[in-house]
């Protein structure tokens, strides 16, 4: 290898380097503001004299048009269009009904499900695309997102090293092994999978457990108005003490042929929603007979539930199962809704308006002046059968209900809808087709053609826009356009480190130091010189590098030159430190991470992955 000279460009490009590092650990300005800075800096550094070429103006702006950019913007508007169907919702449920509501089984259940699809996808394509279902977890585990992104970011990136189609660097290894113009041996498909497995279940493990220290602190999620839990919403504004179970009524059970209307007066609770024979109805009928077996959604006190169940022989379930999808925060809680002065419904009774059945709500409560009417009893006031109480101007209606039938109300004027913030979610289950449709013809470019990754995952991305699985305004909206920029403004600096001989300089000396030790120092040298490289510059470029370098010393010191190749292509996946890596980068304003936490959960998972690796490699080959 040809000796590198240090140049004052080196030294300048390292200077920006610091400058980066610097604005990004002290956070003066925000990651993606201070990526634009250095960018700027980089152009403007390279009209002075005898700086001309550490960046070329001509494409100082090529960022915003590469591949990786590009890619990213396209799984975002993809998984957007999924999540528009409501598809993520189901895959959000499932994994809930796995993991029930607890951190130390959600992670592994969504962070080794995003590995293994990472695994032959593109890592930050598997990350975008279960954002919207960790989003929707979040809310309904009341668990913090910055408790459940950073593992599944740091997972979907370990998932890249369990084949040789998982990432990039694992995709061009095999063309890069080349000596005396010779090419080495290339590696199977499922080569790296025993070293990406231990990597995988390394990254899981140490989440569980050490997840309490290492991620941010778990901040309680605040919820307002219509975001409120049930049971919480109803104690702290209307003094009603309620619990929502899931009961499971045995075939033959002595309350068959009654109606819920007499069952919800005569135990004064409301039952809110049934399942019978694989078909679920909220805010079904009070007319409605109960048919076994079923199972009953059922708001009341606590004790007044059981005593229900212990008389008819009935079974409380520990938590929400066949309801936990229909009343999770995100589809469905508690409103406020004013008969205003000259409705149609004043001096109506709810039983005379049919209310349930017109609009799909429970009635909990009337809200008259200083007083709540329920057919739960209250600490100040008797069972009231509400179903039978004439509507009044000013009246205030708490109400059980599914955002969409609470959107659907707001033409009604007959009623004022006090709730104004709910999530209003225009969900289009009627195009899973063409959702899934595009999503597996992206996906079948990707892995069976030779077609540019951003092309093919435009090719989805514009099929659902074009199918209207969603508007082209949502498209954009989709974009998180933070992580855009933090990383178009970062690839010139990589470029510069690369294409003025700095990281070559680097290298040249780091392995100089190296001369002469034990082979599996030089390997493990390799290994972190890797690491560092993919923290400033493309995991590509670190990888083009590098890999010649390290078959040449392997070759030099009587090591197994295919080894240390894969070594250095699976070390450009170590970047956890800071915010560079595209996963993380995504996944970092979603769950408000600063780049502390960054190097905090990441300074760890960067030993544990050379600890690991290393290891494996050896044992493997």
């Amino acid at each position: 290898m040809e000796a590198v000279t240090f140049t004052y460009e080196n030294a300048v490009v390292l200077g920006l380097l610091g400058l980066t590092v610097f604005l990004f650990v002290s956070e003066i300005v925000r990651v993606d503001h201070a990526a634009i800075i250095v960018m700027v800096l980089l152009g403007l550094t390279s009209y002075l004299p005898g700086l001309e070429n550490i960046a070329d103006v001509n494409r100082l702006f090529t960022g915003f048009s590469s591949n990786a950019v590009i890619s990213i913007i396209a799984v975002m508007i993809i998984g957007a269009g999924l999540d528009r169907t409501g598809i993520m919702n189901s895959v959000a449920a499932y994994i809930l009904k796995i993991g029930g509501k607890s951190e130390a089984r959600i992670i592994p259940v969504i962070s080794g499900t995003v590995g293994i699809i990472s695994s032959f996808m593109q890592n930050v394509g598997a990350a975008a695309l279960f954002l919207p279902v960790v989003s929707r977890i979040s809310n309904r585990a009341n668990l913090s997102m910055s408790r459940l992104l950073m593992p599944m970011g740091f997972c979907a990136i370990l998932g890249g090293t369990l084949t040789m189609v998982g990432s990039s660097p694992m995709i061009l290894l095999n063309d890069l092994m080349v000596f005396d113009g010779e090419l080495l041996k290339p590696f199977s498909l499922f080569a790296p999978l025993p070293i990406g497995l231990a990597l995988m279940l390394s990254g899981i493990l140490y989440f569980v457990v050490l997840g309490r220290w290492v991620l941010p602190a778990d901040e309680t999620q605040e919820h307002t108005g219509a975001a409120h839990s049930v049971e919480d919403y109803l104690k702290q504004t209307y003094k009603l003490k309620a619990d929502l179970v899931e009961v499971r009524v045995p075939e033959g059970n002595i309350l068959v042929g009654h109606s819920l209307n007499d069952v919800m007066y005569a135990h004064a609770l409301y039952i809110i929603g049934t399942s019978y024979a694989g078909q679920k109805v909220i805010a079904p009928r009070v007319t409605t007979d109960i048919l076994t077996p079923c199972r009953l959604a059922i708001l009341g006190r606590r004790k007044v539930i059981e005593d229900f169940c212990d008389i008819y022989g009935l079974e409380i379930l520990p938590e929400l199962d066949d309801f936990a999808e229909d009343f999770a925060p995100t589809k469905a809680g508690v409103a406020e809704i004013v008969v205003p002065p000259g409705s149609g419904a004043i001096g109506k009774t709810p039983q005379e308006m049919r209310f349930r059945n017109s609009f799909g709500m429970s009635l909990l409560g009337i809200h008259r002046g200083e007083e709540t009417m329920s057919h739960v009893e209250t600490d100040e006031h008797p069972a009231t059968q509400i179903g039978l109480v004439p509507f009044q101007a000013g009246d205030t209606m708490v109400v059980h209900t599914s955002w969409v039938n609470l959107s659907k109300m707001r033409s009604d004027r007959d009623f004022v809808i006090v709730t104004n913030d709910f999530p209003e979610e225009d969900l289009r289950p009627q195009k899973l087709g063409w959702a899934m449709l595009f999503f597996a013809i992206a996906l079948g470019l990707i892995l069976f053609t030779d077609l540019r990754l951003s092309l093919s995952l435009l090719v989805g991305a514009i099929g659902m826009i074009t199918t209207r699985v969603l508007s082209l305004d949502e498209a954009y909206e989709a974009v998180s356009w933070t992580t855009v920029f933090l990383l178009a403004s970062l690839i010139p600096l990589g470029m510069a480190v690369q294409d003025t001989g700095t990281a070559a300089w680097i290298a040249q000396n780091i392995i100089a130091l190296l001369d002469g030790w034990p082979i599996w120092s030089l390997q493990a040298g390799l290994a972190v010189l890797a690491t560092g490289f993919t923290l400033v510059m493309s995991n590509v470029g670190a990888t083009v590098l590098l890999v010649p370098l390290a078959i040449s010393i392997a070759y030099a010191s009587g090591a197994d030159p295919r080894v240390f190749a894969l070594t250095v292509a699976i070390s450009t996946s170590n970047s956890f430190l800071i915010p560079t890596h595209q996963v993380n980068a995504l996944i970092m304003g979603p769950a408000g991470y600063k780049v502390k936490d960054f190097l905090k959960s990441g300074s760890v998972m960067t030993v544990l992955f050379l600890v690991v690796s290393l290891t494996m490699l050896n044992v493997v080959y």
